[in-house]
């Protein structure tokens, strides 16, 4: 046993230690700070606690840095400021300058990143140039998400507004934009967050909008410092930057209040600065951002210093790693360096990962409704809910019925494009994969050296793959005259006639080849195609034709691809090419007529019969694929029929040809061949195609429902 001392001197020895303990928080480091930390505040980086900053006061309580270390109580998260939150249901208004085929990716993640964390409805204000506007308006009309309007302002009509101004950056003219946008944007708008595309947020733009509200009477910018060096002037020698107010601000992120900025003349204000500062420096190097810097100088009562979380800059000489301590305090983070996610700083991997979340993120999971507020849903969204309600999910064929309607979300020219020169007779390959079929592109444009339209079915994840697959690949990042649109996947069934539609929409030159991925084209067939469209005058005679390409296979992953349609034969003789399906489906190509096509040297005219599917080129304006043929079966042979109902005749040409590849089939096909429920839904959807056609065409449609008939008996 202890001496009955001993306990009592251990507890003092313990009192003392406890009170010791207490001593150190409560005289050893600042109270504000223990009790911002001790309630669990979010962000609760204290600046007494780590520098003294020299600071001045913006009137409203809170004070900001402008010519010292540039953090200072700035380091308070939103929280601390003690947010006037906006009713429940407020618009919110948001400006974005985009451009380009990167840029519209970019705005994506952006975008995914606000929707994830928003609650209030979003007005988003976009001011794009053709491109990105072409791709815009498909993807947020494809993307139907509720409580969201957009507007597109043409940005070739602000270009001689800026124009006048050398700018040194990589955004060129586009990143002089935002100058102009009080002018720009309605008058009926008073206050709009203006972003640039290379951000992502980690919290509600809500709470960002809230600091509207502590603004003074005379502020009409709210902008977070710079976090590097660059306006001090001493990165390199003779280094000579824009005017700035300390560190100068980034306008990454901008609040601005813009009926203010009207009344207090901001354009006149801020081009009498920028002349005057271009007498003396030959351009600007960081676009915008020094325009607004040299007005804040003159005139520093105008901003409004918003917290340094609301803008954690990832630049090459950051100094943000002093704006947080722990992942709870960021808000906004700007990859403002030419190296974007290639940019090397403390915490890039962890800013990285958070980013990466948001790019494979699923897009369809942000289409939902905002609880407690009106949403005002796209065109034509109300409509598919309600008929998508009223599908019974017990009825055997609803996967058909439902990808029938399901509206996939579409991103048109994915990767960068160069459209084709316009040429009277020229051929855009129309084709569809999905992920596992991705090994054939760098085979295609090998054979293919003309255009391509390729609609691509993948997830979001799988689409930043597909990007990494074609930047990797010395053939792919090559040609860019092959235009790639990502359908994104929604749905149990393979949408292949959709694909196809989108595919065939966004082909540019007057004529099409309608294929598939897993056709080698000879390596003469573009050429052929051209000289064939002009021999037979189709331009000129308005002929309503579709040429066929005789279609053949082999069953050899490793073969030697024939030169010449001498070639093809030998190997045809030889038994290492058959034409195409003979053994599973010979009506499928039966009309094309290979024993004449053996000795052809002219094209010939051969007639649609029962299930004929060739591959075809034909007028880009040609019909549309039928889109409720979803998953295997049917799909391209509904698409003859539309054609030899609208009177298109069929040409075979001699020295065409194209050979099927060998790979494991699809998921769609295994069903189809092992799932009589499957085989019953497709023959439905047949029958319901011909009463769509009796409607359409009346008598001339009736050999099609006699041939559908006969092939259902002789099955």
């Amino acid at each position: 046993m202890l001496p009955r001392g001993r306990p009592r001197a251990l507890g003092a020895a313990l009192l003392l230690l406890l009170l010791l303990v207490v001593g150190f928080f409560l005289f050893g480091r600042d109270p504000e700070c223990e009790r911002r930390s001790w309630a669990g505040e979010e962000g609760t980086l204290c600046d007494r606690c780590l520098l003294t900053p020299r600071v001045f006061s913006d009137g409203l309580g809170t004070t900001a840095t402008l010519d010292g270390d540039p953090y200072g109580s700035r380091n308070r998260s939103t929280s601390s400021l003690q947010l006037l939150l906006p009713p429940k249901c407020e618009m919110l208004h948001v400006a974005i300058v985009c451009a380009g085929y990167n840029s519209s990716r970019e705005i994506i993640t952006l975008m995914k990143s606000v929707l994830f964390y928003r609650k209030n409805p979003l007005h988003l204000h976009l001011i794009t140039d053709a491109v990105a506007r072409n791709i815009l308006e498909t993807l947020f009309r494809t993307w139907m998400v509720p409580a969201v309007v957009v507007s597109f302002y043409d940005a070739e009509e602000l270009k001689p507004l800026v124009s006048w101004i050398p700018n040194k950056h990589y955004s060129g003219l586009y990143g002089l934009m935002k100058l102009v946008l009080p002018s720009v944007l309605p008058l009926s708008l008073a206050r709009v967050i203006v972003l640039d595309t290379d951000v992502t947020f980690s919290s509600d733009i809500m709470e960002l909008w809230a600091l509207f509200g502590h603004f003074s009477d005379k502020q009409v910018v709210g902008l977070v410092e710079n976090q590097s060096d660059w306006y001090l002037g001493n990165l390199w020698k003779n280094h000579r930057p824009w005017p700035a107010l300390g560190r100068g601000f980034n306008t990454g992120v901008i609040l601005l209040w813009l009926d203010r900025l009207q009344q207090i003349g901001w354009e006149q204000m801020w081009k009498l600065t920028a002349k005057r500062e271009l007498l003396t420096l030959t351009a600007t190097s960081l676009a915008d951002q020094d325009i607004f810097n040299a007005v804040i100088k003159e005139h520093p009562e105008l901003v409004h210093p918003l917290p340094c979380v609301w803008n954690v800059q990832l630049s090459d000489h950051t100094l943000a790693e002093r704006c947080y301590l722990e992942a709870a305090d960021l808000k906004v983070i700007h990859w403002n360096s030419p190296k974007k996610l290639r940019v090397k700083n403390k915490h890039a991997e962890f800013f990285r990962d958070l980013h990466l979340t948001f790019l494979g993120f699923d897009g369809k999971l942000l289409c939902r409704e905002l609880f407690g507020c009106p949403n005002q849903f796209p065109p034509g969204a109300e409509q598919l809910q309600q008929a998508l309600a009223q599908l019974d999910e017990e009825e055997p064929c609803f996967e058909f019925r439902q990808q029938q309607l399901t509206v996939h979300r579409v991103h048109i020219t994915f990767l960068s494009h160069q459209p084709p020169p316009p040429r009277p007779h020229d051929v855009t390959l129309v084709a569809q994969l999905s992920m596992d079929r991705l090994q054939m592109l760098e085979a295609l444009c090998r054979h293919w050296r003309g255009p391509m339209s390729l609609a691509l079915y993948l997830t979001d994840a799988e689409a930043q793959q597909f990007l990494r697959f074609v930047e990797t690949s010395p053939v792919l990042s090559a040609r860019k005259d092959v235009a790639y649109h990502v359908v994104y996947r929604d749905g149990p069934l393979y949408p292949v006639n959709q694909l196809r539609n989108v595919a065939l929409a966004q082909a540019l030159t007057p004529y099409v080849f309608l294929s598939d991925i897993d056709f080698l084209p000879a390596y003469s067939l573009y050429d052929y195609l051209r000289a064939s469209i002009e021999q037979l005058a189709l331009g000129r005679r308005q002929r309503k034709a579709a040429l066929v390409v005789p279609a053949f296979e082999t069953l050899h992953y490793r073969f030697s691809f024939p030169n010449s349609k001498a070639e093809l034969l030998t190997l045809l003789d030889a038994g290492s090419l058959h034409t195409f399906r003979y053994h599973e489906w010979p009506q499928g190509h039966a009309s094309t007529d290979y024993t004449r096509w053996r000795e052809a040297q002219a094209p010939y005219q051969v007639q649609w019969s029962a299930d004929y599917e060739p591959y075809v080129v034909v007028p880009r304006d040609c019909p549309r694929y039928d889109p409720r043929f979803v998953g295997f079966g049917w799909n391209k042979v509904a698409h003859i029929i539309e054609l030899d109902a609208q009177e298109y005749e069929f040409l075979v040409l001699p020295e065409a040809f194209s050979i099927h590849l060998p790979h494991a089939p699809s998921l769609d096909i295994s069903r189809f061949r092992s799932s009589p429920t499957y085989r019953d839904c497709l023959q439905a959807l047949k029958e319901e195609f011909h009463q769509d056609l009796s409607r359409r065409y009346g008598s001339a449609a009736l050999k099609y429902l006699t041939a559908l008939q006969q092939s259902r008996s002789r099955a």
